[in-house]
């Protein structure tokens, strides 16, 4: 076994640590109470096995036949044009783009995890002026948490894939898991478990409609990390005897069910305590730490818990998406691991220091481009064009492009010969147009109600 590559259960812990994210506990519960509860879980389930698994596999499957970047493994890979179809590698410069922001939102989670130990609002009123506070005024607080998020994505990337990136995952997974099943069990206990049970799995016909199924197939995709070549990247140090059909179905299981689990968790705790549901940050930020002081001793420890779980979704995440980018630069620029590291992760970091500051008072009015702020422009142009342009390059590369014998005998030795001809169909058609559309939605250029 290469000393550099992953094991089976390291690329799943990995490839989870990447796909679990803030966007599986802070807004998948959301979405699936507020677009038709069962129903849409339904659906969601639906396209996450079909849509988003079978890109997810497509990534896996061409990190683990090039074993290079991904700038690289297009190069590779393609029969020809080889000098155009690299430039679908640099993708990896989504993930670049998102790790400004992404951590500058780790920093904000650090900060309540003191708060649960120090001093949580007393007061819903309270919670949402300290949030605001601390948004708006406190620079120096944010750039101290913001920093040390850095510090740390960059000390474990700096130590390779076995000693850095799958030791991380191998202790903060197992660990994240462990603390959403205590904080489980303890809201089973409580009063507004059934309600959160009915919230997000009762089907509710009347809020679910057209627009519900683009929000469930947008979801689906975009909560597997697929789109940016970080699942490729990953896969690029998998060992060559791993079944990657079998890993992939592993880590969109983990993701899914984490994902569940946080919202009933959330729910159950906000619903006992006579709270409606928010919407992401302003339910995390704002409504939970109220109800944590709210419940005493307990609560505080509660809140410790939550927020601690948060970070290792959170930072798990942020690793993955600067690795690509780092790769490219050991791959196709010859530099050292260590210096590739730390010259990728302080750019982002500067960078993502001005992505800070246009949420602050102080600069929030020079930082503004329209009707957004350059951390909001970071958050859509990611989000609605870059993720779906990268999904969609994937796709259309694996179907029309990559040499057929390639993928089947990547995959046929899995799943057989006829389930293979249907992977391939959604891969060329079912992704491509789904994408499309979720896409020309996000923009506004079509309108689906």
């Amino acid at each position: 076994m290469h000393k550099n590559r992953f094991t089976r259960v390291g690329f799943i812990l990995a490839a989870a640590g990447s796909a679990v994210g803030l966007g599986n506990i802070w807004k998948f519960p959301y979405i699936a109470g507020d677009n038709g509860g069962g129903v849409f879980v339904l659906v969601y389930l639906a396209t996450v096995f079909l849509i988003g698994m079978s890109i997810f596999i497509g990534e896996v499957l061409l990190g683990s036949n090039a074993h290079k970047d991904g700038v690289s493994t297009f190069e590779i890979l393609s029969p020809k044009n080889k000098k155009y179809w690299k430039y679908s590698g640099f993708t990896f410069l989504t993930g670049f783009l998102i790790l400004t922001f992404y951590c500058v939102v780790i920093g904000w989670i650090f900060n309540y995890i003191v708060l649960s130990l120090t001093a949580l609002p007393a007061s819903f009123k309270d919670s949402e002026d300290l949030f605001s506070n601390f948004l708006k005024n406190d620079i120096y607080a944010q750039l101290i948490y913001y920093t040390l998020t850095f510090i740390l994505i960059a000390l474990t990337i700096s130590k390779g894939v076995k000693k850095g990136i799958e030791k991380l995952n191998n202790i903060l997974m197992p660990a994240l898991i462990i603390i959403l099943l205590l904080l489980l069990v303890y809201s089973i206990q409580l009063d507004g478990f059934m309600k959160a049970v009915d919230f997000m799995f009762y089907p509710n016909f009347e809020k679910f409609k057209s627009s519900s199924i683009i929000v469930a197939v947008g979801h689906a995709f975009f909560t597997l990390s697929i789109g940016m070549v970080t699942i490729l990247t990953y896969a690029s140090s998998l060992d060559k005897d791993v079944n990657i059909v079998k890993a992939s179905v592993w880590v969109v299981v983990m993701d899914t069910l984490i994902a569940i689990v946080a919202g009933l968790i959330i729910f159950s705790i906000t619903f006992t305590a006579g709270q409606e549901p928010s919407k992401g940050a302003g339910l995390v930020f704002i409504t939970l730490p109220a109800i944590f002081h709210e419940m005493g001793t307990i609560g505080i420890l509660l809140s410790f818990l939550f927020f601690v779980a948060l970070a290792f979704a959170a930072i798990t995440s942020a690793v993955s998406v600067l690795e690509p980018t780092v790769m490219y630069l050991i791959e196709r620029r010859n530099m050292e691991r260590k210096k590739a590291t730390y010259g990728a992760a302080f750019f982002a970091y500067l960078i993502g220091i001005v992505v800070l500051l246009s949420n602050t008072n102080a600069f929030s009015e020079s930082l503004t481009l329209g009707s957004k702020n350059i951390f909001d422009w970071f958050d859509f142009i990611s989000s609605a064009i870059l993720l779906p342009l990268g999904g969609m390059i994937i796709s259309i590369f694996i179907g029309f492009v990559l040499d057929k014998e390639v993928s089947r005998n990547a995959i046929v030795p899995y799943i057989g010969e006829n389930y293979y001809k249907i992977w391939l169909f959604i891969i060329r058609y079912v992704a491509p147009i789904s994408i499309l559309i979720i896409m020309l939605n996000e923009l506004g250029i079509i309108n689906i109600e």
